[in-house]
């Protein structure tokens, strides 16, 4: 009877260190940050230490920053933004993380430790960027590639493979052009008034809707956590 109740409670203790692995860590904040979870309708201020469980949508303010650790993953989410983590699978040897990137800017690094598949989806409205380990920038139309290589792919068209020291855009046809040298060209859009640029990328343009001063995606009172995901390294997305 002891030895099947030991066995029980291993068992348990390992269960509960595998799902408390599944929800995300705002390690560092500055400025606004909101957090509406899963079900809620309403929006609460988040701190350093607060959790992000799947669906939750993180807001940012005019000038709030966070930083999110989910797995081996680190999220550094810029002003302006609003996103939620519509899939968070972290176990022993594999990750699977999908980003609902929805308005915004956010840099994510992957460095999966040696024996773990990392696998990292941010998704936009009009593109899909997936991720093995791997840091990039995004802004919904517009890739760079900072480190390993990244596969695009827009609504039409193939997915094409972009390597570090290469970009891609989507075209007129919403498909993913072939990569090109990133120092040639900045594709990045001029950051608005009051934000800085940050890691060598602009910060994201004023969506629509969001008032000047102090505003956040969350004014108003928007749902959000139906909208499609994205990730990996710099992403930004404009409503």
């Amino acid at each position: 009877m002891k030895k099947a109740v030991c066995i029980v409670t291993m068992l348990c203790a390992i269960l509960s260190g595998a799902f408390a692995q599944n929800a995300g860590v705002i390690k560092e904040m500055t400025g606004e940050v909101e957090l509406k979870p899963a079900g809620s309708a309403a929006f609460v201020p988040a701190r350093a230490g607060s959790e992000v469980a799947q669906d939750t949508v993180v807001s940012t303010g005019f000038k709030g920053t966070a930083i999110i650790a989910v797995g081996s993953s680190t999220i550094t989410v810029r002003p302006l933004t609003r996103l939620s983590l519509s899939e968070l699978q972290v176990s022993s040897g594999s990750e699977n993380l999908n980003m609902n990137l929805q308005a915004g800017r956010v840099r994510v690094d992957v460095k999966p430790p040696e024996g773990t598949r990392a696998n990292f989806t941010v998704q936009s409205p009009s593109a899909t960027a997936s991720v093995r380990g791997t840091s990039f920038e995004f802004d919904t139309r517009n890739l760079s590639v900072i480190e390993g290589t990244v596969s695009f792919q827009g609504l039409r068209g193939a997915s094409r493979p972009v390597s570090a020291g290469f970009r891609s855009s989507l075209d007129r046809n919403v498909s993913a052009a072939d990569p090109s040298d990133i120092s040639k060209s900045n594709v990045m859009p001029t950051p608005p008034a009051g934000i800085e640029s940050s890691g060598g990328a602009n910060s994201a343009p004023l969506p629509t809707g969001i008032g000047g001063g102090t505003k956040s995606p969350s004014s108003g009172g928007g749902g959000g956590s139906n909208s499609p995901s994205t990730g990996g390294v710099d992403i930004e997305i404009g409503y």
